[in-house]
C-alpha cells in the first residue's frame, strides 16, 4: 500500500484531512484539484474594494473635483490676478498686434494654447488634425482679428470648437490669438501641408 501524502505526526495520530475529502468535484481530463479556498482577509479586501470603487469614482470625478478641474480653477485665479493689471482687452486688430510684441503677456497666450490647442494644432503649431498655424495659408481667417473670432466662436461646423464659454476670461482669447499670430514668424519645418488661402502679413 502506498504511503499517504500526509505524514502522521510524531504522536502517531494524523490530524491532516484525507485528500479525497478536499478534492473539488470537477475533473479536467482526469485531473482533479484540491479545494483551497482564498484566505478570509483576502476576500474581505476584495469586497471592500468593490464597494469602495464606485464611491471613489463618483466623488473624485464629480464636477470640480478632478485634477483637471482643480488645475483650471487654479489657472483661472492666476489669470484673474494678472489681468487686473491690463483690464479687459478688446479683440481688435490694434490690441492683438500690440500684445504680439509683449513677451510677458504673449507667454500667457502660450499657456492657454499649450493647455487647449496642442491636441489639434501641435505643440509647435505645425498642425495635426487642425491646420498648420505657422505658414501663410489660413482657413476661416483673413486678418489677425479673425483669429480671435475663430477662437471665440469656433469654425467648420464645430470641428474647431467655440472657446468663448470654456475660457474663464476674454483676455485669454485675445492673448491666445496674439500668440497664434506670432507663430508665423517661425514656420515649422515638416509641418502639415498648407490649407486654405494665402493671406498677407498681419501688419
Amino acid at each position: 500500500m502506498s504511503e499517504s501524502i500526509y505524514p502522521e505526526s510524531q504522536s502517531g495520530l494524523s490530524d491532516s484531512p484525507n485528500p479525497e475529502e478536499i478534492l473539488t468535484n470537477h475533473s479536467y481530463d482526469g485531473i482533479q484539484e484540491y479545494d483551497n479556498p482564498l484566505p478570509g482577509w483576502w476576500k474581505f479586501l476584495f469586497w471592500v474594494a468593490i464597494i469602495f470603487a464606485p464611491i471613489y469614482y463618483i466623488y473624485v470625478h464629480s464636477e470640480g473635483r478632478s485634477i483637471y478641474d482643480q488645475y483650471e480653477n487654479h489657472m483661472a485665479s492666476v489669470f484673474e490676478l494678472r489681468f487686473q493689471e491690463i483690464g479687459e482687452l478688446e479683440a481688435d486688430r490694434e490690441t492683438i498686434l500690440e500684445y504680439m510684441n509683449k513677451p510677458e503677456w504673449l507667454s500667457v497666450g502660450k499657456v492657454v494654447y499649450k493647455a487647449n490647442c496642442v491636441s489639434c494644432h501641435g505643440a509647435d503649431g505645425g498642425g495635426l488634425v487642425g491646420p498648420n498655424l505657422t505658414d501663410d495659408y489660413w482657413k476661416n481667417v483673413t486678418n489677425v482679428e479673425g483669429i480671435a473670432s475663430v477662437i471665440e466662436k469656433g469654425a467648420a461646423n464645430g470641428a474647431m470648437p467655440a472657446w468663448k464659454n470654456r475660457l474663464s476670461h476674454q483676455n485669454q482669447i485675445v492673448l491666445t490669438a496674439a500668440y497664434i499670430a506670432s507663430l508665423r514668424a517661425n514656420p515649422v519645418s515638416g509641418g502639415k501641408a498648407p490649407e486654405g488661402k494665402a493671406i498677407g502679413p498681419w501688419q
